[in-house]
């Protein structure tokens, strides 16, 4: 049951940073961008455990940014367990914590309990933290394998998030 998010396009505060990191989470935005495309979740012959919907929106947040003068990079996620932000290990977090102390802003593409994951991890630095997706329910979808060797996701319904307003993070800037 992932979460159903809507991605951020504008960053009018990160314009005015020198340094910005994206911190991806691989799972909830990757299906979701998947399923609004209508595009597949995995084409794994061609792009093995990334969603070309996904990387696309990726590239065209870190593209804008640097077409601002703000230098980015993403951080990386090589291996499945490493790709569901709010189930990093210690020693996951530890590895953010060292990266993000080169960069004045995270911006993570990911639900609320990513970005407190993120948050969470690098509490110790004057690092700011940026929403760059919202949650807007709850998605039940089904998935599909296609040959040759891809799998799609066809959405049944978004379950909305009724109580989302009253339980919003107050530190985390949007």
């Amino acid at each position: 049951m992932p979460a159903y998010l809507k991605d951020i396009t504008e960053f009018p505060e990160l314009e005015k940073l020198n340094s910005v990191l994206i911190v991806p989470c691989r799972f909830c935005p990757a299906a979701s961008m998947a399923v609004r495309t209508q595009r597949p979740y995995f084409e794994f012959l061609w792009r093995f455990l990334k969603t070309a919907s996904y990387e696309e929106l990726i590239k065209t947040i870190t593209s804008n940014l640097e077409e601002r003068g703000v230098r980015t990079d993403v951080f990386k996620s090589y291996w499945p367990h490493q790709f569901v932000v709010c189930m990093w290990t210690k020693r996951r977090r530890k590895k953010l914590l060292k990266r993000a102390r080169k960069y004045e802003a995270l911006v993570v593409l990911g639900c609320e309990a990513a970005v407190d994951t993120v948050h969470d991890a690098v509490t110790s630095i004057p690092c700011k933290v940026f929403m760059g997706m919202r949650s807007e329910g709850i998605m039940s979808i089904q998935p599909h394998f296609h040959m040759p060797c891809n799998l799609s996701l066809d959405l049944n319904y978004v379950t909305p998030l009724v109580h989302q307003a009253k339980h919003a993070v107050p530190w985390v800037s949007l």
